[in-house]
């Protein structure tokens, strides 16, 4: 049997007529770590001790590596990355705060306040 974890959801929008559109947090965090690993030098998004408990238990967390809080309609992101070796860290870490930016605020409606940013590693193999 399947667990399920209880999530945070928010109101994008509400109207009478045709009735709620609601998104949980789990979404915008997965939204922002997919924009997050389209730059290029990212590697990976780091996780810490509790997802890799819970991807090992078989609970899926596509938001590895990220956190977020929806506050109204401002969300404040926090990103664990991994870059890969040879790529400026400050450079890269601009671009990710521009791409999460833009990709959470176009895909939701909310409003991004802040994308704070922490290298978790460096990774040295080449996989492309």
């Amino acid at each position: 049997m399947e667990k399920t974890i209880e999530q945070n959801t928010y109101v994008l929008q509400e109207d009478e007529d045709l009735g709620t559109v609601k998104i949980a947090d789990d979404v915008v965090a997965m939204i922002a770590g997919l924009a997050a690993t389209e730059v290029e030098g990212v590697a990976a998004m780091a996780g810490n001790i509790s997802n890799e408990l819970m991807s090992k238990m078989g609970v899926k967390n596509l938001a590895k590596g990220v956190r977020v809080e929806v506050i109204g309609k401002r969300v404040k992101t926090y990103l664990a990355l991994i870059v890969e070796y040879g790529y400026n860290i400050p450079a890269i870490s601009q671009r990710v705060q521009e791409k999460v930016k833009s990709t959470v605020e176009n895909m939701t409606g909310l409003e991004v306040s802040d994308v704070d940013i922490r290298i978790a590693g460096v990774s040295m193999q080449k996989d492309k």
